[in-house]
């Protein structure tokens, strides 16, 4: 028989994983109530219960499971007028379900996370997959036909494991997963196939990450009608209030422009906060039913706003001495911000409990203790007695702002415990990048599908179709095929940092055959790569002739998600080859000719730098191009800048002899002329040209004795003589973003930073930055602070962008590292930390702790190759 994996334990003596010695809640003496509850496997529990609020039944229910995170779940049932509630977990249950003898509840998931790997133990990953399996077995969650498929698929191998294709003909007969199965039947087939060989956690992550993709994926839709009687449905989620038509969305609204729920008999209201463009639409109404489902889907808003947007727990509202108005309903438990913290800070006191067992793949044995329950349907269900404990992938942060804290300060001891858990090898450090830098990348992706929702639906059409049309063809292809290389990268990370059977024997630690597959995958996406420096060229030649979309590509680098050019963007997809190459190259030499990841990581790399030389040409020549285009924006009085076989090479700060003595200049040599400028006083701080010196003809002589100033030079031109020296360093400026993360072009481009700072900076300096970029969790602490605050920090463009999580999509502040220096704290600065670096400018001083001496070295040498300076050891 399959091994139902409930870990629940014999009888009610289950026993949390997470506070040992856990027993179910203690009731006051008296007879008590058999209660009925249907669990997600379709098996029925019994549970005696006195006069007790709902909260000690649900207990009851998580206990008997083993369940950790169980306030994602809740405990629904069919009420006197026949409509579906949830158990209110502050009052008697039994006072709530009049007839108890005759009433069964349903143990199902309440609350939806927009990302499944929020959830941090395998077993209530498990339940969200039954809950899946129910809602398509019963048409809920409605999907084409290729996502049902898949998913049956998931299913079936979780339950089964491997089968033929005889013996699945044999389970779908006897099986019923979908409405429409049988006209399924060859494409759920032909999915199995590539199902061979996964296991049944594997196949449970792989179905929520099919599912939590659908529109209608954890969304239970409430009846209604607007203003005008056109029928809809009102549901919500994580997010806020949806309204549909059918199974389409049609209006959603954000918990952060709500201002307001209510209901008034059978109307539903949503007051939302004030908006210049609309502010004759503050207020939507929707009619229900009755005044009890209207009543019913407040409370629900109610529970979802508090659970997802709320802190803790709110408390209740202090009762007046003679009259209340309205409801005094309120949410009960713990929000998901203390879910995750309760389990993150319970960490270290997990304990397995008696007789606990790793879940077993299908087409294995483990001896397990079990015990027999019969289903409604007469069918036996074995039920393991201890909880799964195969890996689960780390809990993403979430995306609300509410929930995770950019001050949060590490405990020490956690530090430490949370180091010691995941493995150390320098293999799984280079993966870990991988997966980190991937993320990055999908979020700069992104940013070029905001061009062409720019200006959308309005009647001045600010881009032409065929620009529309040529970024999104060679764009979006390359963004979906990344998003799926990025969930497989997700996955082995997960499995590699489990403590699973696959851990132990090392199936799992390894991502060479995640690589070859990818990067095999994306050699059919050349046809595309190809065709990004021609959408280079027609996007700027778009806005050359369209003042439109001219203010409108100015308006989206004005974005705080634009964190860079815009033009910077478009060249991502090939600069992510360079980096898949430089990864692999380490790889290899790290790896034993005999390691079971050499073969497929040294196969992947061939085929990568394969994909890189085919690329290279367009490669140099978009970059060249986006430079160009970047200092025309820079310069007034260089209008013509971007010229036929033009090529950048390099620019800096000199101090420029004339009759009022050496003046400070910004130097820009091409391959044909030297323009000399100094920065405007306007709001933009373009650099004025003052003067461009033809290459041809061109001498250059020495003459520090001939002027008397140290290192000077003068350049001899066939109109024009100019000398120049080493500029003197100008008072500094500290070039960050403001806190709120808003780049201002005119204080951080790469040219003013070079100004500020009496540096320079060469095209080869630019390309080899290109492979450097890096992104991950780093601990940062100020020059005379004591804490170390936790940071998603990103290095790309010569700075360190700053991000609470790495879901958020704009940095916090930036910090421009040309000029700084990369050293390790000396034993005289007392940081007493391992695997720490500090960066330095003068008198600024920031330090950096890192999780390993691999990514400490790693950072060390890339910033200390791309700020200018030397590592000092």
């Amino acid at each position: 028989a399959a091994v139902v994996r409930l870990g629940a334990g014999l009888g009610l003596g289950g026993v949390s994983t997470l506070e040992p010695g856990l027993r179910p809640p203690s009731q006051p003496p008296g007879p008590r109530v058999a209660l009925k509850v249907q669990m997600l496997d379709d098996s029925v529990e019994s549970f005696q219960l006195h006069r007790a609020p709902g909260k000690v039944l649900f207990d009851l229910v998580c206990v008997h499971l083993n369940l950790t995170e169980g306030d994602y779940f809740g405990l629904e049932y069919q009420d006197h007028r026949k409509m579906t509630v949830w158990l209110d977990l502050l009052k008697p249950a039994l006072k709530q379900i009049r007839r108890p003898k005759n009433t069964i509840l349903r143990f199902v998931v309440k609350f939806f996370p927009p990302d499944h790997t929020q959830l941090t133990e395998e077993l209530t990953r498990y339940l969200f997959a039954l809950q899946v399996k129910r809602d398509l077995a019963c048409g809920r969650l409605i999907c084409n036909d290729s996502s049902a498929a898949l998913m049956v698929s998931h299913i079936i191998q979780s339950e089964t494991g491997d089968l033929d294709e005889a013996g699945s003909f044999q389970h779908l007969l006897h099986h019923k997963y979908h409405p429409d199965q049988e006209q399924l039947r060859e494409q759920i087939q032909e999915c199995q196939r590539d199902r061979v060989g996964q296991t049944p956690a594997e196949s449970d992550y792989q179905l929520l990450e099919v599912a939590r993709r659908l529109d209608l994926y954890g969304v239970r839709l409430h009846p209604a009608t607007d203003r005008e009687g056109t029928q809809l449905s009102l549901a919500v989620e994580h997010s806020g209030v949806l309204v549909l038509q059918g199974s389409t969305r049609i209006n959603s609204f954000n918990w952060s422009k709500i201002r307001k729920l209510s209901f008034k008999r059978k109307r539903f209201l949503i007051k939302l906060r004030s908006d210049p463009v609309n502010p004759h639409h503050d207020t939507l109404e929707f009619s229900m039913a009755t005044r009890d489902s209207c009543k019913n889907f407040w409370k629900i808003c109610v529970e979802h706003h508090a659970f997802f947007r709320l802190l803790e727990e709110p408390k209740p509202r202090p009762r007046t001495i003679l009259f209340s108005r309205g409801s005094s309903f309120r949410f009960s438990g713990r929000t998901q911000k203390q879910v995750i913290d309760h389990v993150k800070d319970s960490d270290l006191k997990r304990v397995p409990p008696p007789g606990a067992a790793a879940r077993p793949s299908p087409t294995s044995t483990v001896a397990t203790s079990t015990a027999s329950v019969t289903s409604p349907g007469g069918r036996p269900v074995v039920k393991a007695t201890g909880r799964p404990t195969e890996a689960p992938p780390p809990p993403s942060p979430l995306t609300s702002p509410l929930l995770t804290e950019a001050g949060y300060i590490r405990n020490e001891d956690e530090e430490e415990a949370r180091r010691k858990k995941f493995p150390t090898n320098k293999a799984y450090f280079i993966a870990k990048e991988l997966l980190s830098t991937e993320r990055t990348f999908i979020k700069d992706l992104e940013v070029v599908t905001k061009v062409t929702e720019q200006g959308a639906g309005s009647e001045d059409e600010s881009f032409p179709d065929s620009v529309k049309t040529l970024l999104s063809s060679h764009y979006d292809p390359v963004l979906e095929f990344h998003r799926g290389f990025l969930r497989e990268m997700e996955q082995r990370l997960a499995l590699w940092e489990g403590r699973s059977n696959a851990h132990i024997i090392g199936e799992h630690q390894r991502i060479g055959d995640v690589l070859l597959k990818n990067i095999q995958g994306l050699k059919q996406l050349t046809v595309h790569l190809q065709k990004h420096p021609e959408c280079l060229v027609e996007l700027e030649r778009c806005c050359r002739s369209s003042r439109r979309a001219e203010a409108l590509c100015r308006e989206l680098e004005q974005q705080r998600v634009c964190y860079l050019n815009l033009n910077t963007f478009l060249l991502r997809p090939l600069h992510r080859l360079l980096h898949y190459r430089l990864l692999l190259e380490r790889l290899c030499k790290h790896y034993a000719p005999t390691h079971q990841d050499f073969r497929d990581c040294r196969a992947a790399l061939a085929d990568v730098s394969e994909l890189v030389q085919q690329l290279q040409g367009s490669m140099v020549k978009m970059e060249n191009l986006q430079k160009l285009l970047e200092l025309q924006r820079e310069l007034s009085g260089a209008d013509n800048l971007v010229a036929p076989g033009r090529e950048f090479i390099r620019l800096g700060c000199l101090s420029k002899l004339s009759g009022k003595g050496l003046q400070q200049r910004m130097f820009f040599l091409f391959s044909d002329v030297l323009l000399y400028t100094s920065r405007g006083m306007t709001s933009s701080n373009q650099f004025k040209v003052h003067g461009q010196l033809p290459l041809f003809g061109m001498s250059v002589r020495e003459s520090e004795e001939e002027w008397g100033v140290p290192h000077c030079f003068t350049l001899i031109g066939q109109k024009q003589t100019v000398v120049a020296a080493p500029s003197e360093e100008e008072p500094e400026e500290e070039l960050s973003t403001s806190r709120s993360g808003h780049r201002s072009n005119s204080s951080s481009s790469t040219v003013q930073v070079c100004w500020h700072r009496s540096t320079g900076l060469s095209m080869v300096d630019c390309s080899l930055a290109v492979e450097n970029q890096l992104s991950g969790n780093l601990l940062r602490k100020f020059k005379n602070s004591s804490g170390w605050q936790k940071l998603w920090v990103v290095f790309t463009n010569f700075s360190l962008f700053f991000y609470k999580t790495h879901q958020d999509d704009a940095p916090l502040a930036s910090l421009p590292l040309l000029g700084y220096s990369v050293s390790i704290p000396s034993e005289a600065e007392n940081i007493n930390k391992d695997y720490v670096f500090k960066l330095q400018f003068k008198a600024h001083v920031y330090y950096f702790r890192s999780e390993s001496e691999y990514i400490l070295y790693e950072r060390v040498l890339i910033l200390s190759t791309d700020t200018g300076y030397q590592y000092q050891d």
